[in-house]
């Protein structure tokens, strides 16, 4: 009788054992089809900036930059995603060399959101990493003018782009994240100084480091 029962019992906890497993199998944590994933990060913004500038001669030069940004996932499939990615970054800017020497061209703001689609290896890891490809539509608001004599009014025109990224994911708990990301911008601008007198063909493409926190849902 004794033996029976233990043989019971083990049935039953074999049985017991197994169903787990399938629960887990079909509740596996990771990225799947149909889950929104959203990220908080901290973005270093380091514009690889160049320019022509006519007729002065001269580079310009973008200060870097730190930023919070808010992004969103939606898994079109377990690998494939679209990423939304809203921040945006104030930069002190000057013209540099050209032949009046040093100018200052004061501040502005650039919101660039940007678009990505992306692919996510091993995307049921708890390490996976992924690549995007996408892009950007940047917007320059807020421009505040030096007012020193040399510079009276600076505009800046927005601009479609393109944009590359590279990143990981590391799961820490089934529906949290920790993720570190790189993206590069390909963004230019024409700019025009005191109505027009100096205009600069500018790219600014910068490179942005990211690191957060991510929760899916």
């Amino acid at each position: 009788m004794i033996k029976k029962s233990l043989w019971l019992a083990g049935i039953i906890a074999a049985g017991s054992l197994f169903a787990a497993d399938a629960a887990m199998a079909q509740e596996a944590p990771g990225k799947t089809a149909g889950d929104f994933l959203v990220r908080l990060r901290a973005l270093g913004v380091v514009p690889a900036d160049n320019a022509d500038i006519d007729p002065i001669g001269g580079d310009t030069d973008l200060s870097n930059t730190a930023t919070p940004e808010i992004d969103i996932s939606y898994f079109i499939t377990d690998n494939i995603a679209l990423e939304l990615i809203a921040a945006t970054t104030h930069h002190d800017v000057k013209a540099k060399n050209t032949d009046l020497g040093d100018v200052d061209l004061g501040d502005v703001w650039l919101l660039p959101p940007t678009l990505l689609l992306q692919y996510h290896f091993l995307s049921k890891g708890v390490v996976s990493p992924y690549v995007g490809a996408g892009i950007n539509y940047s917007i320059f608001y807020a421009v505040d003018n030096p007012n020193h004599g040399v510079v009276t009014d600076v505009d800046y025109e927005n601009s479609l782009g393109w944009a590359l990224q590279a990143g990981v994911d590391v799961r820490i708990a089934d529906n949290w994240y920790v993720n570190a990301d790189v993206k590069r911008l390909f963004l230019d601008t024409d700019v025009n100084i005191n109505h027009g007198a100096v205009k600069a063909d500018v790219n600014v493409d910068p490179w942005i480091f990211g690191m957060g926190i991510g929760y899916k849902f």
